[in-house]
């Protein structure tokens, strides 16, 4: 799903970061991941695909099964689960979970979507969040050219009721952020909601991760969204800088009225990859991407660790390498993307927190010229974790 967001949004997103007030890296670190041992394949594209559709595209969600199975998503918008006994005997299974209807009503809210995050509590009812996009050049909907000027992003709500081996939308579609104007407004540039991070726990309060291109009254940058009902979708809020109040219902539903706008929370540059809790201290600790610019000296896969989910400490280096946030064209060959930290020893279901130890999940992309082409492999690497409490 990012593998579009293009330069000329990433741009906007080294600015911001640079500018926003962002924590010294000066400052001692809250936390330390260290990688332990190298990277394990878990998909190659061109070996395990069942499709043409079938490539890494979002960062691993995994949930336990009701059987306590392991189901994982992070594929494309012809949306697949790897499934096995445990982590270890993960392969994909074909049976198409969501398909994306390509359907021109963007109204429909059906044009590609990804799973993005899950949550259950038994692991056979199943909540879904959706990086939904509509691409308005598609379907001559669209006043200028090209597929950035085009695009409208918002995220979505799904269901299922058979542990993942089928997700349902609503009609009208349940919307849990989108921009508080239609598609055709403020064409020329990408817009709307995208990127749901994970779902995590802090108590019955549920959060989660989303990033917004921004309008006038609402920041560029990365929100934080709280629920105290996960499976009733219009209780998503977003922190406004003071409380959880700002929302962002359906446009195009009747009466539909947005309230407020979210704070962006540094340091994050782009969508958040993954949040963890740390079991032992309490902390929380997120993977993303960055590239370089601002606070990030060079590209790569970082991480920050707060107390509170809005306060996080200067990001750190795990990984160095060109991401999809860089230009291809001087990438040498491959990005790393998508990166998402889970543990499998995880207590519960949804593998919201962490122990002193987790694998990080990412996937490698390979360029060629001056594209990013569907030879890509999810990987798998073991990363040690202090926290400091």
């Amino acid at each position: 799903m990012l593998l579009r967001l293009l330069l000329a949004c990433l741009c906007v997103a080294v600015v911001t970061a640079a500018d926003a007030k962002e924590p010294s890296s000066k400052e001692p670190p809250l936390s330390a991941l260290t990688l332990v041992g190298p990277p394990r394949t878990v998909f190659k594209a061109g070996r395990d695909a069942c499709d043409g559709h079938d490539v890494p595209d979002a960062p691993a969600r995994a949930f336990r099964e009701a059987d306590g199975g392991i189901a994982l998503f992070g594929m494309h918008y012809r949306n697949r689960a790897f499934r096995g006994r445990d982590f270890e005997a993960l392969k994909l299974d074909c049976r198409v979970v969501l398909d994306s209807a390509f359907k021109p009503e963007p109204e429909a809210f059906d044009d590609r979507s990804w799973i993005a995050a899950t949550w259950t509590e038994d692991g056979q009812r199943v909540e879904a969040l959706l990086h939904e996009e509509y691409h308005a050049d598609d379907y001559g909907r669209c006043r200028t050219k090209g597929a950035l000027a085009c695009w409208y992003n918002a995220v979505l709500a799904a269901r299922s009721t058979d542990g993942g081996k089928s997700f349902t939308r609503t009609v009208p579609p349940t919307v849990v952020a989108a921009a508080p104007f239609r598609q055709e407004v403020e064409q020329g540039r990408h817009r709307g909601f995208f990127n749901p991070s994970n779902i995590v726990s802090d108590g019955r309060a549920r959060y989660f991760y989303a990033s917004t291109t921004g309008w006038t009254g609402q920041p560029f940058g990365v929100c934080l969204f709280r629920s105290d009902d996960v499976s009733d979708p219009a209780r998503w809020r977003a922190f406004d800088g003071k409380d959880f109040s700002a929302r962002f219902p359906n446009p195009y539903g009747k009466g539909a009225k947005p309230t407020g706008s979210c704070a962006p929370v540094a340091p994050f540059p782009a969508p958040v990859g993954s949040v963890s809790r740390h079991r032992g201290t309490g902390a929380w600790i997120a993977v993303f991407q960055a590239a370089a610019g601002g606070v990030f000296p060079r590209p790569g896969i970082y991480w920050s660790t707060s107390r509170d989910l809005l306060a996080w400490d200067a990001p750190r280096l795990l990984i160095a390498g060109p991401t999809l946030y860089d230009d291809p064209c001087t990438a040498g060959g491959e990005l790393v993307s998508y990166p998402s930290l889970i543990d499998p020893a995880a207590p519960g279901r949804n593998f919201d927190t962490v122990g002193d130890t987790a694998t990080l999940f990412y996937v490698t992309l390979r360029t060629k010229g001056c594209e990013v082409t569907s030879d890509r492999d999810l990987v798998r690497r073991p990363v040690s974790i202090k926290v400091w409490p």
